[in-house]
C-alpha cells in the first residue's frame, strides 16, 4: 500500500473512532434526518425545506476547503465540485483513484463524517452534507436497485421475508425507496454496523 493510501486509510480507522462526542445513534440520525427512511424504521418523508441556498453553499465551501487540505496532505489528485440539491450541500471529488473510496466505501463514509464535523465546527450546527468520490454513490445506487429488485421478486414469488446484508443508512434508504415503489414493506433491523433491511409482503 502506498504512503498516501496509508494516510487516508488512517483517517478511516483512527479519526472515525475519535469523532468527538457523536454517539452511534447520533451519527446515524445525522445521515437519516429527513433523508433516510430508516428513521422510525421506514419513514418515507423527507424534509428538504430547511435552510436556504446561502448557508448550504457555505457548508459546501467549508467542506471543500477541508477536503482540499486533506488531498494536499495525502498528495492525492482530485477536483472538488460543490452544489446544493434537495435541501442539502453536496461535495463531489472527481478522481480516478479509489483510494479515497476504500473497501465498501468505508473511507468515503469516514471522510463524509469528518467533513461534517469540520462544517459543524465552523457554523455551530450539525450538517447534512453529502460527499461522493469518483462517482461511487451513483454506482452503488445502481447496484442496490438491482439487489432490491431481485429481493422484491423473491418475496413476491415465495411469500418469505428477504433479509439483506448489513448496509449503511444511505444504502438502506435506496432499498427502502425501491421496496416502497414495488408496493411491499421494508424495515431496518439490528444495531450498527449490522443493521440491515428486511423486506416483506404488505400486511
Amino acid at each position: 500500500m502506498s504512503e498516501s493510501s496509508e494516510r487516508i486509510e488512517g483517517l478511516d480507522v483512527d479519526q472515525i473512532e475519535d469523532r468527538g462526542n457523536l454517539e452511534p445513534e447520533e451519527i446515524e440520525a445525522d445521515d437519516l434526518e429527513s433523508a433516510d427512511s430508516d428513521i422510525d424504521d421506514n419513514d418515507d418523508a423527507e424534509d428538504d425545506d430547511e435552510g436556504t441556498g446561502d448557508p448550504l453553499d457555505e457548508e459546501g465551501d467549508i467542506a471543500a476547503d477541508y477536503l482540499e487540505e486533506l488531498l494536499d496532505i495525502a498528495d492525492l489528485d482530485g477536483d472538488i465540485d460543490t452544489y446544493v440539491e434537495s435541501g442539502r450541500a453536496h461535495v463531489s471529488i472527481v478522481t480516478d483513484s479509489q483510494t479515497l473510496v476504500g473497501k465498501d466505501g468505508k473511507v468515503l463514509e469516514a471522510l463524509q463524517e469528518l467533513s461534517r464535523l469540520a462544517v459543524m465546527t465552523e457554523v455551530g450546527h450539525r450538517s447534512r452534507l453529502m460527499l461522493d468520490i469518483a462517482g461511487y454513490r451513483e454506482s452503488r445506487r445502481k447496484e442496490l436497485v438491482v439487489l432490491a429488485t431481485e429481493a422484491i421478486q423473491s418475496v413476491k414469488e415465495t411469500g418469505e421475508p428477504a433479509h439483506l446484508a448489513p448496509m449503511n443508512p444511505f444504502e438502506r434508504k435506496i432499498v427502502h425507496d425501491a421496496v416502497a415503489a414495488a408496493g411491499l414493506v421494508s424495515e431496518s433491523e439490528g444495531i450498527e454496523p449490522k443493521r440491515h433491511v428486511v423486506i416483506t409482503q404488505e400486511q
